[in-house]
């Protein structure tokens, strides 16, 4: 059992014979008798344990793991629990990104810049438990202030720092995140979107070097491929020109249930390139792209060269906007879960971040209006007639008078029937 006592000061302590036999304290500091009877029930829970090498109660483990370090120190110090470890951030992002094996070159690139920007906001030594959701604030803002980061970028590498901060709550580092909370999705932006038409793209097309970069392009245009990484992916294995299909492996869904691949229509407007490459492909190649895929080869600066030599202005995110123009023309002819399939996102997504509103559906809609306005007219004038023809003889709601002005009827029960057969009876 464990005793609270209470100095002159004010200050409280807790008393409790160890498992050798000796009377430890902890110090508890100016707290109210209430809040130090909470304390007391855990600590002999804690001593309990030590003793009988039973497990710790969940409520007392959940209550150690939210203690502050003073406290929790000093408890450490009487033997009941271990020291909580101080892990500096720069540490813990190095260690978590090198103990994971599975990540793709791609994410451990985003992780980085992630432990970068930590670290130069708030320096590599800064303890994993001193952060605060202060310090999460000050880092959303630091973000778009110093590194001048468009606020999605912002809110991703806000959501992965908020991924690190939970994983080091899993281990047992901190009590909570501090960056939960902070909104992290993803918003999407009309004003970075552009609908590439057939005549833009026809004009970068002839102004690609060679056929493979011709077939990059239309495998984004035509074939709503993700690029670099489902462009560079893809094998003439994967083309099944008998079917008219194509198999696209989905690096970024393939977590996913059912997302690994999906399979795609070999469109019209991609068939003529992707033949054409195929006839000049090297014997027994392997991948339909093999010009570029060196990962030092920036396949977006190469773009916004093509598309200036084409005499075209380019536009904001060059290759989500090609998937984004070819998904809403789908959308035109096809079931949206169909072009979804196709394109391999959800239906969520593409009203979010692809499918667009463009200049012909506003043309479209005003051909529509004129048309109608005229049919609209003369039926809007018949209607009026008819209309002023029945105000002179409103239509009464009232049954009872109805029946008061209504002609009396024999009744068909007062009527004898006629002979049976298939003529009315004779009166």
């Amino acid at each position: 059992m464990a005793s609270i006592s209470r100095e002159a000061n004010g200050r409280r302590t807790i008393q409790f014979v160890a498992g050798d036999g000796s009377r430890k304290t902890i110090r508890l500091g100016k707290i109210s008798q209430r809040a130090a009877e909470s304390v007391k029930v855990h600590i002999e829970r804690l001593a309990a344990a030590s003793q009988t090498g039973y497990g710790v109660e969940d409520a007392t483990t959940r209550w150690l793991s939210g203690l502050d370090d003073l406290l929790l120190d000093r408890i450490a110090a009487a033997g009941l629990a271990p020291k909580r470890e101080s892990v500096r951030v720069g540490d813990f992002f190095e260690s978590t990104i090198a103990s994971r094996t599975d990540l793709k070159p791609s994410t451990i690139i985003a992780y980085r810049n992630v432990q970068r920007n930590l670290t130069e906001c708030f320096g590599w030594d800064k303890p994993l438990r001193t952060f605060t959701q202060g310090d999460a604030d000050t880092f959303r803002l630091w973000l778009t202030t110093n590194e001048h980061l468009a606020d999605n970028t912002a809110r991703r590498r806000t959501g992965l720092a908020r991924q690190f901060f939970r994983i080091a709550v899993r281990r047992g580092l901190i009590s909570s995140s501090p960056f939960d909370g902070l909104p992290v999705s993803v918003r999407g932006n009309p004003d970075r979107f552009r609908f590439i038409t057939l005549v833009e793209a026809e004009k970068v097309l002839e102004a690609c070097p060679n056929s493979e970069w011709r077939l990059i392009f239309a495998l984004a245009r035509f074939g709503g491929l993700r690029c670099p990484s489902e462009v560079l992916g893809l094998k003439w294995a994967d083309v099944d020109w008998d079917r008219g299909r194509v198999r696209v492996d989905s690096p970024k869904t393939e977590h996913h249930p059912g997302g690994a691949f999906r399979m795609v229509p070999l469109f019209p407007e991609l068939l003529p390139y992707l033949r054409d490459a195929f006839e000049l492909a090297e014997p027994g190649a392997e991948f339909v792209i093999t010009r570029y895929r060196d990962a030092k080869v920036n396949l977006r600066t190469h773009l916004t060269r093509i598309i200036r030599k084409a005499g075209i202005e380019p536009w904001p995110k060059l290759f989500q906007n090609l998937r984004s123009t070819r998904e809403t023309e789908l959308a035109e002819t096809y079931p949206l879960h169909v072009v979804c399939a196709w394109i391999g996102n959800s239906q969520l997504v593409a009203a979010k971040h692809y499918l667009q509103v463009t200049d012909e559906h506003f043309e479209r809609a005003a051909r529509v209006d004129e048309s109608e306005a005229v049919q609209n007219a003369v039926q809007q004038a018949h209607a009026d007639e008819r209309t002023e023809l029945n105000a002179t003889k409103p239509i009464s709601r009232n049954p009872v008078r109805i029946q008061e002005v209504a002609p009396k009827c024999a009744s068909l029960q007062e009527a004898g029937m006629g002979a049976p057969g298939f003529e009315p009876g004779k009166e």
